[in-house]
């Protein structure tokens, strides 16, 4: 960035005071922070027009990734490591008496995203920087992210993100890149040189602006670009409302996820997601054409990759610009769109595989629809074909079927490649939730496990034990991830297992401050931090978690010889605004949390913390204090996981289900260094298609569970009436959809021996070293490496 620290220092007074018009004396640390910001962005905006016309010149084929939600938390800092300056710029800053910490706290978590899908997508585009990919994302411009979560009272409540209050100094606004976007209106064909031509007619327009933010690649000269889209009104329409019309289309870039319970919210989420893909591929299309001229080999240039369902209308709205705009016939625009676009998907939950009321769908995207109409027919066609009168077959696989549109059945029909997320994961997939397609196109079915940005989650979130290895090992392992292999010669080296647990120490240390500020709570850093941090849904169960708890809070309230090395449970996770169970779960959390944490009887043996507002910032001091990673999904149910790899390579331990990638982790680490435990994947499969699990039976057979379910209801928590019926019922009169009252006793188990076996100091942190040295394996360097040769054909550009 500047040749040494003094000449950095100079730079930066000067233009504090040339961009905030005072002297440097009077400047604020908010100054300071958007100046340092703005410094960097400039700094790398020579690399990011180099790279871009490093791509033009070589004609490098491109991947543009599209995802609902990008979750990229802090960028000043990683900006700095990725650039190689972090120390000058923090002992400069430190000289004029300025602490780039405290500059970093000023910094907002970008709310651009929510869980896994949207941490991956970020770790994807660090990934393809660092790698030298020709690799950029597009996205939405959220003003107000999903929501900032309070708890009050232990309900959680949602107030609105605020993080573009001061703005966001990484973007660029580029308004002469603006594209329009039409809704509602009508469909009319004409004749044109002897062709049947449609246009969309009457429409109600929106403006979809690009917001350009660089995308840094470690000890890279490649920067790569997210393309954020802002909605904006167009041209006010002469007969309708200016207010409501500025209203309706602002909201489209407003929040993350709108609440889709009744048909306003679904018609908005169905915006928001023709938005991101028509404004993409005009962006795409636009870009292509200055290059290429015609679209004829757009798929030899191009690959567009969806992450999930949510940008599935990017296989119509190819077609759609295909067929009307540069005038293909179908077949060969279905050869183009098939070969150009690649679909991800990311769950094996049914109620996830999204799909549209052709009552709201039709109107809103009159063209789209016909569209999705004729390739529905056609697929149909071909199936009848292949098995003439099979009309249930016919059916199930249909892309439109019982008044909806399917876009799970979309996105594999209109794709060239499929791929899941864990091995498992891709093998449910091709065995029951899409055995039928898979039996149709076996060759577009691949897995692609994935990975992590490895280097956020050591140089980063841990710099102590990032020098620790560095010290050890050498600094290889920040370009080659797999390096941390070599940890496995010190596995036997006292002095080094001593430092790495004195490095856990002190990130414990850290966290329980955080958890003292946030809370009031004071923990003992010498307990296990055993910690469940993710999206809150049923089947991630934190509820078994909870009622272990409470179970272990019975046996220290019954039993005066009862002894347990002491632990804190800590938990952090937003629930969906809609989905009513999981915020019951989040009450009942807190509401074991108020009773345990005020028991004088319990003492430090026992203490629960719910961290709110659970965001990448605090992830990055919560996943290096853990000993314990609660990976405790019901078998089949987590597609992945990433949130298990970032406690891994900071070396915590796994207490799990052999599902999503934990199997991976299992055949990595072995047995002796993980902590299985409950039903399989192949076992839980088999109860869902054959019956024969009864949740009473385990109720009346166990008495710690009859103990524990009781609780929920018959008064043992003061205050609290008919609070966690719905919980209760879910566990006995719906027959535990989520098979946690059959693992409840196998999970004691296990957190009984996790308990003996930390109190052996010795042996855990060799344990803890084993998954350090294999979580290489995780690095979402690997993962795009995979996916640039097995799906996209993209090679490094330099």
């Amino acid at each position: 960035m500047f040749s040494n620290k003094e000449m950095f220092k100079a730079a930066f007074i000067k233009r504090v005071e040339m961009l905030c018009g005072k002297s440097f004396s009077e400047s604020t640390a908010r100054d300071h922070y958007q100046t340092l910001g703005q410094m960097i962005r400039e700094f790398v905006s020579n690399d990011w027009i180099a790279t871009n016309e490093r791509y033009l010149a070589t004609k490098a084929k491109q991947v543009y990734y599209l995802s609902i939600e990008y979750l990229l938390g802090k960028l000043l800092r990683q900006n700095l490591i990725n650039l190689g300056v972090e120390e000058m710029i923090a002992e400069g800053l430190h000289e004029l008496g300025i602490d780039l910490g405290d500059l970093e706290e000023l910094e907002p978590d970008a709310g651009l995203g929510n869980g896994g899908l949207g941490r991956l997508a970020a770790c994807f585009l660090d990934s393809l920087a660092s790698t030298n990919l020709p690799g950029h994302g597009h996205g939405i411009r959220y003003k107000h992210g999903l929501f900032e979560q309070k708890i009050v009272d232990g309900y959680q409540v949602e107030l609105p993100e605020q993080w573009l209050r001061s703005g966001n100094v990484w973007e660029i606004r580029k308004a002469d890149l603006a594209v329009r976007i039409p809704f509602w209106g009508k469909v009319e064909a004409k004749m044109e040189n002897g062709r049947l031509v449609f246009h969309h007619s009457h429409a109600e327009t929106v403006t979809a602006v690009p917001y350009d933010m660089p995308v840094v690649g470690f000890e890279s000269d490649t920067v790569n670009t997210l393309r954020l889209w802002n909605a904006e009104p167009a041209q006010f329409p002469l007969d309708t409302d200016i207010l409501k019309y500025k209203r309706r289309t602002e909201a489209i870039s407003e929040f993350l996820y709108p609440d889709d319970t009744h048909d306003e919210g679904k018609i908005l989420r169905l915006k928001q997601q023709y938005f991101l893909v028509s404004a993409s591929l005009q962006s795409i299309i636009r870009a292509y054409k200055k290059q290429h001229g015609s679209l004829k080999e757009l798929h030899q240039h191009v690959c567009i990759h969806i992450n999930d369902t949510h940008p599935v209308l990017a296989i119509p709205e190819l077609m759609r610009i295909l067929l009307d705009e540069a005038k293909f016939d179908w077949d060969e625009a279905w050869h183009i769109t098939t070969n150009t676009i690649s679909y991800t998907n990311h769950t094996t939950l049914s109620e996830a595989l999204e799909k549209w009321p052709v009552h709201i769908f039709k109107p809103l995207l009159p063209r789209i629809y016909m569209i999705v109409e004729e390739i529905n027919e056609r697929f149909c066609k071909e199936l009848w074909e292949e098995t003439p009168g099979e009309w249930e077959r016919i059916g199930k696989l249909a892309i439109i079927s019982d008044g909806f549109v399917k876009m799970a059945h979309l996105a594999i029909v209109g794709s060239f490649s499929v791929n899941g997320v864990a091995r498992l994961h891709t093998e449910i997939l091709k065995e029951r939730e899409m055995k039928p397609f898979f039996q149709l196109y076996p060759e577009k079915f691949n897995n692609k496990t994935n990975g992590i940005a490895y280097r956020r989650w050591l140089l980063k979130a841990n710099p102590e034990l990032s020098s620790l290895i560095t010290e050890t090992i050498g600094s290889s392992w920040t370009h080659s991830a797999h390096d941390l292999i070599h940890l496995l010669d010190y596995q036997n080296d006292s002095g080094f297992l001593d430092q790495l647990a004195k490095v856990k120490s002190a990130n414990k240390q850290r966290l329980a401050e955080i958890i003292g500020r946030q809370t009031g709570i004071a923990v003992d850093t010498s307990a296990i931090f055993d910690v469940q941090v993710k999206r809150l849904h049923a089947y991630k169960r934190q509820l078994l978690n909870v009622m272990h708890i409470m179970h272990l809070y019975n046996r220290m309230k019954e039993d005066s010889g009862f002894n347990m090395t002491p632990r804190v449970f800590i938990f952090a996770a937003k629930a969906s605004p809609g989905y009513y169970y999981a915020k019951k779960i989040i009450k009942l959390i807190n509401t074991v949390a108020q009773t345990v944490n005020n028991d004088p009887l319990v003492g430090d043996k026992l203490k629960v913390i719910f961290l709110e507002n659970y965001r990448v910032s605090l992830a990055e001091n919560i996943f290096p204090a853990a000993d314990v990673s609660e990976q405790i999904s019901t078998a089949s149910k987590e597609a992945s996981g990433t949130g298990n790899m970032k406690f891994m390579i900071n070396g915590a331990l796994t207490v799990g289900t052999l599902d999503g990638a934990n199997v991976e982790i299992h055949e990595l680490v072995g047995d002796e260094n993980i902590f299985l435990f409950g039903l399989t994947a192949e076992e839980v499969l088999h109860y869902y298609k054959h019956g024969g699990y009864d949740s009473v039976g385990y109720y009346h057979l166990d008495r710690r569970i009859q103990q524990v379910v009781d609780q929920l209801v018959n008064g043992f928590f003061p205050g609290v009436h008919n609070e966690f019926e719905p919980i209760f019922d879910s566990l006995l009169e719906e027959n535990d959809q989520y098979f946690v009252l059959k693992d409840f006793a196998s999970y004691t188990d296990i957190q009984r021996k996790i308990g003996d076996a930390f109190t052996d100091r010795l042996k855990w942190q060799k344990m803890s070293l084993v998954n350090i040295a294999h979580a290489g394996y995780f690095s979402s360097d690997r993962t795009i490496k995979e996916y640039a040769k097995d799906i996209w054909d993209i090679h490094p550009i330099i």
